[in-house]
């Protein structure tokens, strides 16, 4: 008899558990291994640096170019800085 009552008491949490609301586009989210995989193993994975496999999906070479120049700039930065600690030029009097 208790048994009976709180497996129809148990019924209704379960229901309730299963939606998501807030978090439901994750559990559904679309899985996308296999295409991105079909990408990268284009053309073999053992190409080097004729076809490296980080410059193979598409944004990749806006990622690379980024990457540069934020380098670029901070190496042009720094040897700037070093030119004039070592000449003593643009100090603030």
């Amino acid at each position: 008899m208790i048994g009976s009552t709180l497996a129809r008491a148990a019924r209704p949490v379960a229901a309730r558990q299963q939606r998501r609301g807030i978090v439901n586009w994750m559990t559904n989210y679309p899985d996308k291994v296999m295409e991105i995989k079909k990408v990268q193993m284009k053309g073999g994975t053992c190409q080097g640096e004729y076809n490296p496999t980080w410059l193979k999906q598409e944004g990749d070479t806006l990622t690379l170019a980024f990457g540069a120049i934020l380098v670029a700039w901070g190496t042009v930065s720094c040897s700037v800085g070093m030119y004039r600690l070592a000449t003593g030029k643009g100090k603030k009097d």
